[in-house]
């Protein structure tokens, strides 16, 4: 490991690092603005101008400038400060120096620096350059000539989302960063470019002129418009949340959010249930709580009561409806609302066991029924990794456009009962091999082949689990440690024909199959669920609430109420409290804190914020065989949930990216 002096620092640093990490280690901050730690160095900019000897007597770009043995850097001599002070002023030429109405204003990379290593004034006042927008689609506002060539959207689109769709055209002067063919940018994790721009060029449209920084309260949570579990910062102004921001988070979703995470939040304002409604004659109608509740107890259903939990609850509300249902002695609780019924005996065979950041090592993935670009477009970036480190990549299924290629091998899920040799050898001889089973695979049953194949691969060693299983829903993993599932599914609550059936925000439901039952439905959206109800108890959404979130890899994670319900709507929770007391139940609480303390008590692994331990992979059965032809669950990204589907962003997003349609700008 090189050592080398900071300022009259000693230290060590690792064998690799440039002279910017190196600084950074010793504390001294270096401005930038085409460098990124997780980007290629580009060394565009030239801002993070410091002074190395021995070596030439001028600055040099610590950022692709390799630390070495015996370097004397120095950060704040004479030379770095009059350098930087020459380097901003020529970035300063051609922007406009509209900060006062820049929707960047207040966040912006380029004001802050130009303060801290600026001259304070330009000897320039020849005729700055101005370049004509560019239209990258309804998530990504451009204002092309305040962009200063860092490149970063460049890197970023090509780099990790894997879509070569944005570069740099022309020379010198004439030199504009656009997409090619001036169409939108159209990828799942499109809009990251927006916080990778140090300057206003790129923000975001949805959102601009919406609020200044300083407005906003800014409150820490968990993405459920998936199973990742990215971790989110929820921005708020009174009771609105205005938008959603990325959290660093290297085991999880570094710190990228998925386009349907960041821009669904307008969703939480829009097609709200408010109020309680009763169905009379056919008919929904308003009413109180209290003629709710009492309607309700009127059904008197006993032990014939069940409970479908949706894709975004949380595990306290699960628990609160499982300790409700316990009471009246009823154990029919079911979270997979569109009919999956594999085996949940043991958890590690449906769970992403390698983790997201483990999958990046591995040496040869095979993909069953998953496309995992739309499905999981965080876990879609870690396996580009693995690509770029050399893993091969196997998938089964019906094609579709990866980013990170692959060999396809076939729809057909008998295609696992006699792989290809080469398929084979590759998987048997890997040192890390993986499994990844998606949704498609698992509604068709696929883990028991899946498990088989994993023994004879031996994807189970020593300081690795290849065996992995990708969930759509944020709930699902909570749920199945709450035991929220049926050995058939939500077949056995069909056949139960249950008086009471309590719907917790699941929309994915055949509501046709529980004809003889009352519905209850308690929600935040007027979605689907909420046009099959008899009785809808209006219900606070996940940026409402405090709550506990289980993702794919088995990771817990807790989230923070940023905002209050809307109108008559209420925490889940405090419902189904209340609800006990309709039905003349004792459910043991009538806290949060109370809930959350009896839910850890029995479920100890919700209380402790990591990765759960779900203990070894079942043994496979040997005679296990796969068959049935794969169909991916989601058919159009941007409206898997209620929250999407009210959001006029997502519905423009699928209208204008999906299905082509073409919307006018004002001009025309």
């Amino acid at each position: 490991m090189p050592k080398l002096t900071v300022d009259g620092i000693e230290l060590e640093v690792p064998q690799g690092a440039t002279v910017l990490q190196a600084c950074e280690l010793a504390g001294k901050e270096i401005p930038r603005f085409c460098y990124h730690e997780r980007l290629s160095i580009a060394g565009n900019c030239r801002m993070c101008l410091v002074e190395v000897a021995p070596g030439p007597p001028k600055p040099q770009a610590s950022c692709a400038l390799p630390a070495a043995e015996g370097q004397v850097i120095r950060t704040d001599s004479a030379m770095v400060k009059k350098a930087r002070e020459g380097v901003m002023e020529f970035l300063l030429i051609n922007h406009p120096l509209d900060c006062p109405i820049c929707d960047q204003g207040g966040e912006c990379d380029l004001q802050d620096q130009s303060v801290a290593y600026g001259r304070g004034s330009s000897r320039y006042h020849e005729h700055k350059r101005a370049v004509t927008e560019k239209y990258m689609g309804p998530l990504i506002k451009t204002t092309m000539t305040r962009c200063i060539h860092c490149t970063r959207c460049v890197r970023f689109s090509e780099e990790v989302a894997g879509v070569d769709e944005i570069g740099a055209l022309y020379r010198g002067e004439n030199t504009q960063i656009t997409t090619y063919l001036e169409r939108a940018a159209f990828h799942e994790m499109s809009a990251n470019v927006i916080d990778l721009c140090p300057v206003g060029a790129l923000t975001s449209r949805p959102y601009a002129f919406e609020a200044r920084p300083w407005e906003l309260k800014k409150t820490l949570g968990i993405d459920v418009s998936d199973a990742c579990g990215a971790n989110i910062r929820l921005d708020s102004r009174g009771r609105e949340v205005l938008r959603i921001l990325p959290r660093v988070n290297d085991d999880v979703n570094e710190e990228w959010i998925s386009d349907k995470a960041r821009y669904q939040v307008d969703g939480l304002t829009r097609r709200r249930l408010d109020a309680v409604w009763l169905r009379r004659d056919g008919k929904l109608e308003k009413a109180s709580w209290d003629e709710a509740f009492k309607a309700i107890a009127r059904v008197k259903p006993g032990a014939s009561i069940a409970a479908v939990a949706g894709d975004m609850v949380d595990c306290e509300t699960m628990f609160a409806a499982k300790a409700l249902l316990g009471a009246l002695g009823s154990t029919l609780l079911e979270g997979r609302q569109t009919g999956m019924d594999y085996d949940t005996s043991n958890l590690a065979a449906v769970n992403f066991n390698s983790t997201f950041a483990g999958i990046e090592t591995a040496d040869a993935i095979l993909i069953v029924g998953s496309q995992v670009r739309t499905e999981a477009p965080l876990v879609n970036v870690r396996l580009r990794k693995a690509v770029k480190r050399g893993a091969k990549v196997f998938l089964v299924g019906p094609e579709w456009e990866t980013t990170f290629g692959g060999e396809f091998l076939g729809e057909n899920l008998s295609v696992l009962n006699a792989l290809p040799a080469h398929v084979n050898e590759a998987m048997a001889k890997a040192e890390r091999p993986t499994i990844i089973v998606g949704g498609g695979a698992i509604a068709k049953g696929a883990i028991p082949a899946a498990l088989a194949l994993g023994e004879t691969w031996k994807v189970v060693r020593e300081g690795w689990n290849g065996f992995n299983a990708l969930h759509l829903a944020a709930a699902r993993m909570g749920g199945l440690m709450l035991g929220f599932a049926q050995d058939g599914g939500i077949a056995d609550l069909v056949a139960a024909k249950p008086k009471l059936l309590l719907s917790l925000g699941a929309d994915e439901v055949d509501y046709a199959k529980f004809a003889d039952s009352i519905v209850v439905y308690i929600g935040h959206h007027g979605d689907k669920g909420a046009h099959a109800a008899d009785i809808i108890l209006p219900a606070a959404a996940f940026s409402e609430k405090a709550g506990t979130y289980v993702n794919t890899e088995g990771r817990v994670q807790m989230a923070d109420k940023a905002v209050f319900a809307p109108g008559d709507a209420r925490e889940d929770w405090t419902i189904l409290r209340a609800l006990a007391d309709a039905l003349g139940v004792n459910v043991n609480f009538d806290s949060f804190e109370e809930l959350r303390e009896r839910m850890i008590t029995a479920v100890p692994a919700l209380g402790v914020e990591g990765l759960a331990d779900y203990g070894k992979l079942p043994k496979a059965k040997k005679s296990a065989k796969a068959d049935g032809v794969i169909g991916y669950p989601i058919r159009d990204f941007y409206l898997t949930n209620p929250i999407a589907r009210a959001s006029a962003t997502m519905q423009r997003c699928s209208a204008e990216l999906l299905h082509g349609q073409d919307f006018a700008e004002a001009a025309e």
